[in-house]
């Protein structure tokens, strides 16, 4: 038993750290990322709910339902609805980058406890590959829905368009993702192209989170000198 937790947890908590650490500028506090995880994970329960109702009463039948509906429209709805209405009204919410860090954290509670209950029920001699690819396929989800965010928060144009693309394209990603899974016999050989690119997209979002941050500092650091003079 140890040893699934321990193969659970261990590469979210590697990916969390990962991410935490590329912010440059002014670091989250520790308790407000614990609860953005936590809630990630507690939303694994009612997503697996719905999944097992789908499942079992024959709802979705085909690939493309069960890659965009069952799977990719439930937890990526779920993970945005709690960065939208819970973490990106949080005050702690200073820069353009902490919506990665906590779009990372949210999706990171979730895939580590369907990790963990993956792991229980089929073994942990499957733990390398869900490392490489369920776990950190949905942090990189998740850095490019909080980037998004991040942007929304502080932009003052094209708002509504960035919250609905924060939500659209780790949608539209992670069914493909599925679809892949669900319908290609040598999925791997279409995997790890998908995988390199999806890790080149979400780093050339940390990147430009960086730039957005930079800008916004120096933007406040102008403010505050034309104010005190």
């Amino acid at each position: 038993m140890l040893m699934i937790l321990s193969a659970g947890i261990a590469p979210g908590f590697a990916l969390l750290c990962y991410f935490y650490l590329r912010d440059q500028f002014e670091p989250e506090p520790i308790l407000a990322v614990i609860k953005a995880f936590i809630y990630g994970a507690v939303i694994t329960f009612p997503i697996m709910f719905m999944q097992y109702v789908l499942t079992t009463e024959h709802l979705l039948t085909g690939n493309v339902q069960n890659a965009f509906i069952q799977s990719s429209l439930l937890e990526e709805f779920f993970k945005w609805f709690i960065l939208f209405f819970i973490t990106f009204q949080n005050e702690e919410f200073t820069e353009p980058f902490d919506g990665i860090v906590y779009g990372v954290s949210v999706s990171l509670g979730f895939a580590t406890v369907e990790n963990i209950l993956y792991l229980f029920a089929n073994g942990v001699g499957l733990a390398f590959g869900r490392a490489f690819m369920p776990v950190s396929s949905h942090a990189l989800f998740g850095v490019i829905m909080g980037y998004y965010l991040g942007k929304a928060r502080f932009s003052s144009k094209h708002r509504l368009s960035l919250i609905i693309l924060s939500f659209i394209i780790p949608y539209m990603l992670h069914g493909l993702y599925d679809y892949i899974m669900l319908t290609q016999h040598r999925w791997i050989y279409y995997m790890i192209p998908f995988m390199l690119g999806l890790w080149w997209l979400a780093l050339k979002k940390v990147k430009q989170a960086h730039l957005l941050s930079a800008q916004h500092f120096k933007q406040q650091s102008v403010h505050q000198n034309q104010t005190y003079f």
